[in-house]
């Protein structure tokens, strides 16, 4: 497929202290190849929320409909999931993506706050936000982050997606064998580090290596600018309790829940997304040939994934959490928008007008196989 390159993202302060009430920054993404499916060209829309406790967070929203909360990984922001995030709009999806403490426009938290603090925060953007209900998803750090917030908050959490997450029995033995040879922490960081610079295609894709590479020299510079934002995420992840208890708890409340993971991840082996949707009885999708930072390469293999998990469990339960609502999912997006949002919702002045969106511009470079929870490998 070949497409027209994307605007680059325009710069933004991430210390600034305005909080403004609507986008300040919109990322358009490209016009799908002929005979795709198309509509208003999507939009992700950044802003930066003042919470009540004065606490800024960074917001990028696009599309109406059902809420589909995305939380990026270690060092990356929401920013970077752009082109994926805005191919999911014409699915019915009202995608909202997160920065994580220390990350993107997101204040940071104190240098020794433990996991449970971050996992506040994003409980309480999602308050303040006016969401009622939402499917949640999660790459890596994010994965554990959304997590630990099904497992505390199952009631409004409608599904939940896990996208090579750093969960699961294999991951919490190794962070329990880190702790006594912290060193391996710098050789983790070093091998996610060369996943995200491989995820490049410079030889096969120039196009979508030069559109990716807009989005990530910027973030990367933040980083070189501010490396020290990054010591708290970093030492909470260290200290984090382990995460079978959350798994075991969001089984209990029967969340649907599917493992995304790619097989060829050198940083969180697939056999440890496998563990994961074993004790969560989660449905398990193995993505061949992809490592850690997949979701970068490649934008359009999550959204097919994500057209196909519709039509099962996790569609089932986003239609029964519209019909309690009193809409249909694929309904009028206004309605469906109305329904899942608290009425006068602050999220509603942070989403760009139009943009419908289209489900996919091309084929996926990867492809992917398919479990059930009950017959997972």
């Amino acid at each position: 497929m070949t497409v027209a390159p994307e605007p680059a993202p325009s710069d933004r302060d991430a210390d600034a202290t305005d909080a403004p009430t609507v986008a300040d920054v919109v990322v358009a993404l490209p016009t799908p190849a002929p005979g795709a499916a198309v509509g208003p060209a999507p939009r992700l829309a950044r802003s930066r929320l003042r919470l009540a406790d004065g606490h800024q967070v960074g917001v990028a929203v696009a599309g109406r409909g059902v809420p589909l909360v995305v939380v990026h990984g270690f060092a990356a922001e929401g920013i970077l999931y752009a082109q994926t995030l805005a191919r999911l709009v014409g699915m019915g999806f009202k995608v909202v993506a997160i920065d994580s403490p220390g990350h993107g426009a997101t204040d940071p938290l104190g240098p020794l706050e433990r996991f449970p603090a971050y996992v506040g925060l994003l409980e309480r953007t999602l308050d303040e936000l006016g969401l009622r209900r939402y499917v949640l998803a999660g790459h890596s750090m994010g994965g554990r982050l959304v997590t630990e917030l099904a497992a505390r908050r199952p009631a409004p959490t409608v599904g939940l997606v896990l996208v090579n997450a750093i969960v699961g029995g294999g991951w919490d033995r190794t962070a329990q064998l880190l702790r006594y040879a912290p060193p391996g922490y710098a050789l983790l960081g070093a091998m996610l580090a060369a996943d995200a610079a491989l995820s490049l295609p410079v030889v096969t894709d120039p196009r979508q290596a030069t559109k990716l590479a807009r989005l990530i020299v910027p973030v990367g510079a933040n980083h070189v600018r501010r490396p020290w934002r990054l010591v708290g995420p970093f030492q909470a992840i260290a200290r984090a309790r382990p995460s079978v208890t959350a798994l075991d708890l969001v089984r209990e409340a029967g969340t649907v829940t599917v493992v995304v993971h790619g097989d060829r991840d050198g940083a969180v082996p697939w056999r440890w997304g496998r563990d994961a949707a074993r004790r969560l009885g989660a449905d398990l999708v193995v993505v061949h040939g992809a490592g850690h930072s997949w979701l970068l390469r490649d934008p359009e293999t999550f959204p097919a994934i994500m057209a196909e998990l519709v039509s099962g469990r996790l569609g089932h339960a986003i239609e029964k959490a519209c019909g309690d609502l009193g809409v249909a999912f694929g309904g009028d997006p206004a309605l469906v928008d109305a329904a899942f949002c608290e009425p006068g919702a602050r999220i509603v002045a942070l989403t760009p007008e139009g943009g419908g969106g289209r489900r996919h511009g091309g084929a996926p470079r990867y492809r992917w196989t398919s479990h059930p929870a009950a017959s997972a490998p």
